[in-house]
């Protein structure tokens, strides 16, 4: 039985989802977008709004997440979140996984390397009792009438709101970041001081972005009688900015060189800015690049009228946005309204799924999923590890270790071997190693990878077909750079 607040509250809630009012001025707490050029003209004035002493910027992911901040004395001066224990091996990271523990009762446990950690060392008679919530971002994207009461389902099957759990996903970040500032600083902080900012993908729709801001007031986060305290940005629009303040520490020339995973084996990374720059004085009517790992100065070359498109390949989608540059005051113009679709790398996930359904049965990876959830954790995280380390031209086999509970609950579940399965499956480029491992062929590995790759290349080729643009990859899917090089020189046109 509710209470009559919570009730008043509720409705509050729902309205805002059904009736979100849509952004009108950088002051605006809706979804504010951050090129200037989109909402005001040159001689427009930006509201004066509270002051605040740090911005701090959660980025919430699908498969990652973590946080950054800047004094607004020093903006310039922007402190990444602090490394925290735990990690994969064989995996580099600098956030942490978009993972969250609840105890039996529901309360929050832990977020992150803590959650994952902890839920793998519960024994199984112990584990089916937790709920343990991943990858669960996408369901935002995915639900066609969000709601304060959209469902999400733990790793066991139970479900838990999905509301309740990004609210307290942002409280963890929420106390992280001010633990770490008053670390900084020498004294507690005040959350008043704080301005934080969200960043979305820019195909979400508004349901799914207002949904953000009402998790963000039930976490504490901001209130909600203060909403101007919170801007929820666009990933793209937030990358785009970025490489427009930063250095660039690399740029391959897609039309003359050969990489491998985004590098070129040959490629002396000290000479690549010199290249770069020469290459744009050169040929300004004809450029298209790739730029990872950003850190140079290619803006100094760019001049008015440039046009760029940012492609933001995430954990759950990818996201394109157009801009071209008006000086000069540096102000971005939008040329196409953001799009793209949920094409990120948890798509080669389900593959892989996939593929041991084809092996083992469908029937059998649901019960273990359900039985065996932890052992589950456990062998995304091993393919996971080898996903990384796949490459295009690679030419020997990747091995992913299967735990032993998946080992003994298939001979349990089937009443044979896993190798009896591999064996009968027809599945030829997956072999079994005495080791305990799958031994994956790279053909096998490039057919999970595809399906992914060819709705981000359909979406570029629509994209390249009516304009030529410098192009901005933060790309988690590597190997689509030899694809990428192969669609913009078809469409590489004059501009």
């Amino acid at each position: 039985m509710m209470t009559e607040k919570e009730t008043v509250t509720e409705k509050i809630i729902t309205d805002a989802m059904a009736n979100p009012s849509p952004a009108k001025s950088m002051g605006d707490p809706g979804i504010t977008p951050l090129s200037p050029s989109h909402t005001q003209n040159d001689t427009d004035q930006v509201p004066s709004g509270p002051s605040f002493v740090v911005v701090v910027a959660i980025d919430f992911g699908t498969t990652s997440s973590g946080y950054a901040y800047a004094f607004t004395k020093e903006p310039e001066c922007i402190h990444t979140m602090r490394r925290w224990e735990g990690g994969d091996p064989g995996v580099s990271n600098q956030k942490t996984p978009t993972t969250i523990l609840l105890t039996p009762d529901r309360k929050f446990h832990s977020f992150g390397y803590a959650a994952r950690d902890f839920y793998h060392d519960l024994d199984p008679s112990e584990s089916k009792h937790w709920l343990y919530l991943e990858k669960f971002k996408m369901k935002l994207h995915t639900t066609a009438n969000l709601s304060i009461d959209t469902d999400l389902h733990a790793a066991n099957g139970k479900r838990v709101k999905a509301l309740d759990i990004f609210a307290y996903a942002l409280a963890f970040f929420k106390e992280q970041a001010l633990k770490e500032l008053s670390d900084q600083t020498g004294g507690e902080f005040d959350n008043n001081d704080v301005r934080w900012v969200i960043t979305v993908p820019a195909i979400w729709k508004m349901p799914a972005k207002q949904f953000m801001r009402e998790a963000a007031y039930k976490s504490g986060l901001v209130p909600r009688e203060n909403p101007e305290q919170l801007i929820i940005a666009l990933e793209p629009e937030a990358a785009s900015i970025y490489c427009r303040k930063l250095r660039l520490h690399q740029m391959v020339d897609l039309g003359t060189q050969t990489t491998q995973n985004g590098f070129s084996p040959t490629e002396n990374v000290g000479s690549g800015m010199t290249q770069a720059k020469e290459h744009v004085r050169r040929n300004r009517q004809s450029r298209t690049f790739l730029v990872e790992n950003v850190i140079g100065e290619l803006w100094s070359e760019l001049e008015e009228g440039d046009r760029y498109v940012v492609v933001d390949c995430g954990g759950g989608t990818v996201d394109l946005t157009v801009h071209q540059i008006r000086l000069p005051e540096g102000h971005l113009k939008e040329l196409y309204k953001a799009s793209g679709g949920p094409y990120g790398s948890i798509g080669i996930d389900y593959e892989f799924e996939k593929l041991l359904c084809r092996i083992f049965g469908q029937d059998f990876i649901d019960q273990f999923k359900i039985k065996r959830p932890a052992a589950w954790v456990d062998l995304m995280i091993a393919f996971e590890s080898r996903k990384r380390a796949a490459a295009p031209d690679r030419t020997n086999p990747l091995n992913i270790n299967l735990p032993f509970s998946f080992i003994d609950y298939y001979k349990k579940f089937r009443g044979h071997s896993v190798e009896h399965a591999l064996r009968k499956s027809n599945v030829d480029f997956v072999k079994w190693s005495s080791q305990g491992m799958l031994r994956m062929s790279p053909d096998a590995m490039n057919s999970l990878f595809k399906p992914t790759i060819d709705h981000i290349i359909q979406h570029l080729s629509k994209l390249f077909s009516s304009s030529t643009i410098l192009l901005l990859a933060n790309c988690h899917i590597m190997r689509l750079n030899k694809r990428l090089n192969m669609v913009l020189q078809v469409h590489e046109a004059p501009v």
